[in-house]
């Protein structure tokens, strides 16, 4: 009897014991669910965080079409660089081109002129003409004032006083007066004489003769002025039946 009154006493206690832990440990487990629930919903927002910047990785997948872009404006590229270097324009400089050699075979060209001073301060330019024939033209102050040309013979001309000879062989001699008027028979320079009479009107002939009166040579001044060489002597007739000789 003694035995079972103390052994009742401690299961009392133990089942009290029990029941206060019981009661400890509610509360415990009421107040760690609200936590775990904050922290479940804290743990969700984190992991939804994740989920929300899944749209932004896919902000890369938008710019890799970008980089194949590009590939898709690749092709104007070589077409914008045809138009922008025409051809055309090196063609258009390489048609001129022909055309100037093209023209420079037409071209004649022409031989030098050659000059002589003349005695007033004028000049002859001599121009060949063909055929071993000369023109020479008189110029002062760049206008030309006469023109002589040999057609197989020697050409002469008397302007103002001066009187000017152009040879066959392209020499120009000029010397100033010493004229006499014909008709008549005149003494020249180098022993020549020279009888002058009259055929027509500006027609004029003069015969040049040697110191035995022979006739070596004729000059028909026949509407236009005459000259002739003899023996390095320059001889000039015009048409009006003036005459003069120089060496």
């Amino acid at each position: 009897m003694s035995r079972k009154a103390t052994r009742r006493p401690t299961t009392v206690r133990t089942l009290a014991g029990a029941i206060l832990t019981v009661a400890l440990i509610v509360p415990v487990a009421t107040a760690c669910g609200p936590d775990s629930d904050a922290s479940a919903t804290a743990s969700g927002t984190a992991s939804a965080a994740p989920v929300a910047t899944v749209p932004t990785a896919a902000a890369p997948t938008a710019t890799g079409p970008a980089t194949t872009a590009p590939a898709t404006t690749a092709p104007p590229v070589p077409v914008g660089t045809v138009t922008t270097t025409p051809p055309t324009a090196v063609p258009a400089a390489t048609t001129t081109k022909p055309t100037t050699p093209t023209t420079a075979p037409t071209a004649k060209p022409k031989s030098p002129a050659r000059s002589y001073p003349l005695v007033d301060g004028s000049t002859a330019e001599v121009q060949p003409t063909g055929n071993q024939n000369y023109t020479a033209r008189i110029v002062s102050r760049g206008a030309v004032l006469a023109t002589l040309e040999t057609k197989d013979a020697d050409a002469g001309l008397d302007a103002n006083d001066m009187f000017v000879v152009l040879s066959v062989d392209g020499t120009v001699h000029s010397w100033m007066g010493g004229a006499h008027q014909g008709p008549g028979t005149f003494k020249l320079a180098g022993g020549w004489t020279a009888k002058v009479t009259k055929v027509g009107e500006l027609h004029y002939r003069a015969q040049i003769l040697g110191l035995d009166n022979a006739v070596n040579d004729t000059l028909d001044a026949d509407q236009h002025d005459i000259g002739a060489v003899a023996n390095g002597v320059y001889i000039v007739l015009t048409a009006g039946g003036r005459i003069s000789a120089h060496m």
